[in-house]
């Protein structure tokens, strides 16, 4: 982060008047100074001047103009590292990450040594799954800087997500030390809600950039695992807790609890309610609950599972083939694999990453049809909302790699869910949706099931690092649209009654 972007992010530490927010006001006050200097060409360094300007234009959310502003820069200064680098970040902000991943690598082509660069570009490429070329960025920071934070915490974030979190650990260790507390930018009009958001170093967060609008809350990120418990937390009336993930982040989760102790706000999703949710846990838990069928569920280590005895091991458990292997703390289908006999369990086991792996019961949830269906509800403030049904000829049903995209049959069944959740599951498993709403106890959470051939409820996972993602563009995915703005706007509703009336924009 360079300092002009810092200047951008300003604490709300003056009191408003009654014609707007005192840091706004500040900010345009300086927009327009710079612009009447510009204008009688008394800028004494005129390209500092213009990026100056741009960057503020970002800040106060007119962002078209500062693109256009940054593209006239680069005219004229095509190398400059500031003009770029803020280029890529006004790039990022906008969600233009391929535009930004060029724009960076241009700041590294002129600026090699320059460990901003890099690390900008290894953020997107680890944000797209692309783990190699982000270590190489990464690594080639710390050879020149071996200290340099933002460079552990990216490794250490790559390191995690290949499995290897005990190196991870060691560059959490380096990267968040003295760093655990960031502030995010704030482009609002008005007092803003001063938000805690509560995270884990190695991941298994609730992804919360569709519904925190920064036009709105004031984000300070605290990664509770590597916070020192004797510095003060920022100015805040709420507190999000968006770790999610309880068979990964327990360390996180604990300190969490400890950290809201500290403090009278109110909280989103207590840790303590966040930690009862582990795969194991739901299995037990919820597989007592009327017209619901959970799948019997144990952790075993990988080597017994990938050595001679892994058959007889499984056996003596009571379970048979098929069956499902994952790996603990991965979304999205990552590591969780159907082993479909014991003769292919070893080589199974052995090619998924960590020391343990959970061992789950395969539930068939195939129709008449000889689909898999899997259906998603989000829990917001003790609603129940649907958010999308998934249909795929593949056992591991995963919306964007379904066959929803080519088959308009499967997007009217999904629209008819959408449309009356009640009529397309059936009051039975609508109650045991409640039931599981209630005993999870969680303000946002969300649940993945199927509906078995008697209409009971098959639950595949409940907890709260369930993702709300807007549909694109496509008019094929026009009729999902109200649903998931529904859910969001529910999101939005419950964070502004936590906080309370009198705090409300």
């Amino acid at each position: 982060m360079t300092g002009l972007k810092q200047n951008a992010v300003l604490v709300p530490d003056i009191i408003s008047g009654d014609h707007g927010w005192a840091p706004r006001l500040a900010q345009e006050a300086r927009l327009r100074q710079l612009e009447g200097l510009l204008a009688r060409r008394h800028a004494e360094n005129a390209i500092e001047t213009e990026i100056e300007r741009a960057v503020l234009l970002g800040a106060l959310n007119r962002r078209q103009d500062a693109q256009q502003a940054f593209v006239d820069i680069l005219r004229k200064a095509p190398t400059n590292f500031s003009a770029l680098n803020e280029f890529g970040t006004l790039l990022t902000s906008m969600g233009a990450i391929d535009a930004a991943c060029r724009v960076y690598s241009e700041v590294i082509a002129h600026h090699p040594q320059n460990p901003i660069g890099h690390v900008n570009l290894a953020n997107l490429l680890l944000r797209a799954n692309r783990y190699a070329e982000a270590r190489e960025h990464y690594e080639a920071v710390l050879r020149v800087d071996p200290e340099h934070a933002q460079a552990h915490q990216g490794l250490g974030a790559v390191l995690s997500d290949l499995g290897d979190r005990a190196q991870a650990r060691h560059h959490f260790q380096k990267g968040f030390r003295d760093h655990a507390i960031s502030t995010l930018p704030y482009r609002g009009t008005k007092p803003p809600i001063a938000l805690l958001q509560l995270v884990s170093s190695g991941g298994g967060n609730i992804p919360t950039a569709s519904f925190l609008d920064d036009s709105v809350f004031l984000t300070s990120v605290i990664v509770t695992d590597y916070l020192d418990a004797s510095l003060p937390l920022p100015p805040h009336q709420l507190i999000f807790n968006a770790i999610g993930d309880a068979d990964l982040c327990r360390p996180a989760l604990e300190a969490a609890a400890h950290l809201i102790t500290r403090t009278k706000a109110p909280v989103i999703n207590d840790p303590g309610a966040v930690m009862k949710t582990s795969r194991i846990d739901n299995a037990r838990r919820f597989g007592a609950v009327p017209g619901v069928v959970t799948p019997r569920t144990i952790m075993m280590g990988r080597d017994m599972l990938a050595g001679p005895d892994g058959a007889a091991s499984i056996a003596n458990h009571r379970f048979t083939f098929p069956l499902l292997l994952r790996s603990p703390g991965y979304h999205t289908g990552r590591n969780f694999i159907l082993v479909p006999s014991a003769a292919e369990l070893s080589a199974a086991a052995a090619g998924l990453p960590g020391n343990d792996l959970l061992v789950i019961e395969y539930l068939d949830a195939r129709g008449k049809d000889g689909n898999s269906r899997k259906y998603r509800v989000m829990m917001i403030g003790g609603q129940i909302y649907p958010l999308h049904l998934a249909i795929s000829r593949d056992w591991k049903v995963h919306y964007f790699t379904s066959d929803m995209a080519d088959k308009p049959d499967h997007r009217l069944e999904e629209a008819n869910f959408l449309g009356d959740m009640r009529a397309a599951l059936g009051d039975g498993a609508i109650a045991a949706l409640e039931r599981i709403r209630d005993l999870l106890g969680l303000d946002y959470a969300g649940i993945d099931f199927g509906l078995g051939r008697n209409g009971d409820l098959l639950l595949f996972e409940a907890n709260a690092t369930m993702v709300v993602t807007p549909p694109d563009p496509d008019e094929r995915w026009a009729y999902r649209r109200t649903a998931i703005t529904r859910v969001l706007h529910a999101v939005v509703d419950m964070i502004l009654q936590k906080v309370g009336p009198t705090s409300r924009i």
